[in-house]
C-alpha cells in the first residue's frame, strides 16, 4: 500500500519558493546577459579595477568552469568568476562581479556577518551530515535523545542560512553602489543590474525558508515519534 508522510507538506512552500527562485535567476540573469553594458568592461575588468579601488590588489580574479559559479573564496583570498561573467561585458555580467566584490571588500572590513558566518562552517558542515543521521537512527531505534541531538544539529544550518541573508544583501547593496560610483554603468543600467541581483537574491531567501521548514518537519516527526 502507498504511504504518504504528511510531515512532507510543511516543505511545499519551500519547494515552490525554491524552483521559482531557480528559475527567476536563470531566466533574468539570460535576459540581461543580452544587454551590453554602454561603457563595454568585461566582469573581469570590472572586478579588478573595484578591487583595486578599494585596495585589495592582491586578489586575483580567476576563470572558473560553470555557469553562476561565481564566488568570493575567503580563505584564499580569490575571487573565481564564471566564463560568462569573466569575459562577458553584459549588464548581468557586471552586477554579479561587483558583487563577488562586495564580498572581498566585507572580508577586507571583516564584516561581522560574514566573520561569523565563516567562523561556523566547520560546525555547520559537521552538524548537517550528522544531524540526519542521528535523527532518523533515533527515530528508527526509538531513542529520543538522539533525535534530540539530531534536531539541535540542524539549527546550526537555519542559522547559517539567517546569517548568509544579510551577507548576500549587504554584497549586492555594495555591488549597485560600486558600479555607479566607478562609472561602470550608466544610471538606467543600474536598474536592470539590480533586477539580476534581486533574483540571485532570492535563492538565499528559499535557501532560509527550505532550512526552517526541513527544521519544522523534523519536530514533527519527532512528536509523533514520542507519542
Amino acid at each position: 500500500m502507498f504511504y504518504f508522510d504528511t510531515s512532507m507538506l510543511v516543505l511545499i512552500p519551500a519547494l515552490i519558493l525554491a524552483a521559482w527562485a531557480q528559475y527567476k535567476i536563470s531566466t533574468t540573469f539570460d535576459k540581461y546577459s543580452r544587454v551590453q553594458s554602454i561603457r563595454g568592461y568585461n566582469g573581469s575588468q570590472a572586478a579588478r579595477m573595484l578591487l583595486d579601488s578599494n585596495g585589495l590588489n592582491d586578489v586575483p580574479v580567476e576563470l572558473v568552469q560553470g555557469k553562476l559559479t561565481d564566488h568570493y573564496d575567503p580563505v584564499n583570498r580569490v575571487m573565481r568568476l564564471s566564463n560568462d561573467v569573466f569575459y562577458g561585458s553584459s549588464v548581468a555580467s557586471l552586477g554579479v562581479a561587483a558583487h563577488e566584490t562586495g564580498h572581498a571588500i566585507q572580508h577586507q572590513e571583516r564584516y561581522s556577518p560574514l566573520v561569523i558566518r565563516n567562523s561556523i562552517v566547520p560546525i555547520v558542515n559537521f552538524g548537517s551530515n550528522l544531524s540526519w543521521v542521528l535523527f532518523f537512527a533515533g527515530f528508527i531505534l526509538g531513542i529520543p535523545s538522539l533525535l534530540r541531538i539530531g534536531i539541535i544539529l540542524f539549527m546550526t544550518v537555519v542559522v547559517f542560512q539567517l546569517i548568509t541573508l544579510p551577507v548576500e544583501l549587504n554584497a549586492s547593496s555594495r555591488a549597485l553602489a560600486l558600479l555607479g560610483s566607478k562609472g561602470i554603468l550608466a544610471e538606467g543600467e543600474l536598474q536592470s543590474a539590480k533586477k539580476v541581483l534581486d533574483a540571485a537574491a532570492l535563492t538565499y531567501i528559499a535557501a532560509v525558508l527550505m532550512a526552517i521548514a526541513q527544521l519544522a518537519r523534523l519536530i514533527l516527526l519527532s512528536n509523533r515519534r514520542d507519542d
